[in-house]
């Protein structure tokens, strides 16, 4: 009886150690087709900058450039780029997908509450972009951030709601996997609580260090609240909405008043 209780417990751990492997497996190919490739090249990016003999704070970084000088052609790759780039997303929709509802539920994503979710999501990005704003001049100042171009595409009738994708497609990606697929997986790893936030907020800081360390910085500080937020009312919703907000101000909002307020 002893051998057999021992035999069962042997075959339990080792059912859970294969377990282990698979999900570090699984985080780091869904890492590698997203945003932790980001992160690498965003590395690789920054020590390109610093080697360089122009100065950090006089280098640019452009978040939306055409791909090509024909008109349609930058249509067809700036909306394949933005499809393909969500790709990952419906992979991870897919891993944690759920048969009872809310299918996806282990990502914190349902649409109960969908007013309130996007009222919570229009105050958080007013916390986080007025002090953003504040820490990516604060960031020129002092030489450690980049000039940071929105966009760089030509004014066709596409231009503002490729824009308006490539935001969501951040706010999406970023969320969705950072704070809802992260989350999940890292606890059925026995991850504590404050090393999954401090990790993930991390990420995002990696992935965001071509623009500088200002930007680093100030994507480790929203990610330590993004995943403080999600740590105690378990929503992602409410982050994507936020992040939209943010990147659409910056990507469209930005560009007009700087046309319109020549000071800026």
């Amino acid at each position: 009886m002893q051998d057999g209780a021992r035999d069962m417990t042997e075959l339990a751990d080792t059912d859970i150690r294969s377990r282990r492997r698979r999900l570090q497996g699984e985080i780091l190919i869904v890492l590698g087709l997203s945003l932790g490739a980001s992160a690498i090249y965003s590395v690789v990016a920054i020590a390109n900058r610093l080697t360089q003999t122009t100065a950090l704070s006089q280098q640019t970084a452009t978040l939306n450039a055409p791909l090509s000088n024909r008109e349609i052609f930058d249509l067809i790759y700036q909306f394949l780029a933005i499809f393909f780039d969500l790709v990952p997303v419906a992979l991870v929709g897919f891993l944690l997908w759920q048969g009872a509802r809310p299918h996806l539920g282990r990502l914190g994503i349902d649409f109960r509450h969908v007013g309130r979710d996007s009222a919570s999501g229009l105050g958080l990005a007013l916390i986080i972009g007025v002090p953003g704003i504040g820490l990516y001049v604060l960031g020129r100042a002092l030489g450690i951030t980049v000039n940071v171009i929105p966009t760089a595409l030509d004014q066709y009738w596409w231009t503002v709601p490729i824009l308006l994708l490539s935001a969501a497609r951040a706010g999406i990606t970023e969320e969705v996997i950072v704070i809802g697929y992260l989350f999940a997986r890292l606890r059925e790893l026995g991850w504590s609580r404050w090393t999954i936030i401090l990790s993930a907020a991390v990420l995002r800081g990696t992935y965001h260090l071509y623009q500088g360390f200002g930007a680093f910085v100030g994507n480790i500080a929203m990610g330590i609240l993004f995943g403080w937020l999600y740590s105690r009312y378990g929503r992602v919703l409410p982050l994507v909405i936020a992040h939209f907000i943010i990147d659409a101000a910056i990507f469209v909002g930005y560009p007009w008043a700087a046309a319109t307020f020549n000071w800026l």
